[in-house]
C-alpha cells in the first residue's frame, strides 16, 4: 500500500516519535508499505511521521533500488558516533520542491533494531550518513529547516504559507 506523505504544516511531523515495542507481522507489512511509499515518491529515505504515523521508524535506499542489499530499517534508532563535517544540497519528501544547503557529520554511526528488534549499528558516511541524520531528526520531530538559517527557513515558511492559501500545498 502506498500511503501518501504528509507535507510541512502537519503537526505529525513535529513531534517526537513513539519508540517501537511489538516486533511482529504488522511491523513488517508497515516496512514493505514504507519503502513502496518512498520509491512512489522518488525519495531515498522515509520515516513513519511522514505518512502519518508517530512511530520510530525509517526506511533507507540511497542507492534508490539499484542494489537490494543497500535497503536498510532502521527501528527506535540513535545516531551515537559523529565525526567531519559537510555541506550539501538536502531536500525533504515532507517539503517538496525545496532544497537547501545543509551542514551535517560527514560520518555517522546509527544504533537501531531491524524489523525482528535485534540491535544492530551501522556506520556511513557521506549520503548515508546524511540520510540516518535527517531520518534520525524527524522521529525526534526535527526538519532539515532547523538546520538552515533562520532567514532562508523563513523564505521557505513564508512560501509554504503563500502555496497553501493558493491551495497548490
Amino acid at each position: 500500500m502506498i500511503y501518501p506523505i504528509v507535507k510541512f504544516g502537519n503537526p505529525v511531523l513535529e513531534k517526537a516519535a513513539e519508540k517501537v515495542s511489538v516486533f511482529d507481522e504488522e511491523l513488517k507489512k508497515l516496512i514493505a508499505d514504507m519503502f513502496e511509499s518512498m520509491y512512489a515518491a522518488k525519495g531515498i529515505g522515509l520515516a513513519a511521521p511522514q505518512i502519518g504515523i508517530p512511530r520510530r521508524i525509517a526506511v533507507i535506499d540511497v542507492t534508490f533500488k539499484e542494489d537490494p542489499n543497500a535497503k536498510l530499517v532502521l527501528i527506535n534508532p540513535e545516531i551515537i558516533h559523529k565525526e567531519g563535517r559537510h555541506s550539501q544540497s538536502e531536500g525533504c519528501l515532507s517539503i517538496p520542491e525545496f532544497r537547501e544547503n545543509v551542514s551535517r557529520a560527514q560520518v555517522a554511526t546509527v544504533r537501531a533494531q531491524d524489523m525482528n528488534g535485534n540491535l544492530f549499528e551501522k556506520t556511513g558516511d557521506d549520503l548515508l550518513a546524511r540520510a540516518f541524520q535527517h531520518e534520525t531528526d524527524h522521529l525526534n520531530g526535527k526538519l532539515y529547516l532547523s538546520h538552515i538559517s533562520a532567514i532562508k527557513r523563513d523564505l521557505i515558511k513564508r512560501k509554504i504559507r503563500k502555496m497553501v492559501k493558493a491551495g497548490e500545498w
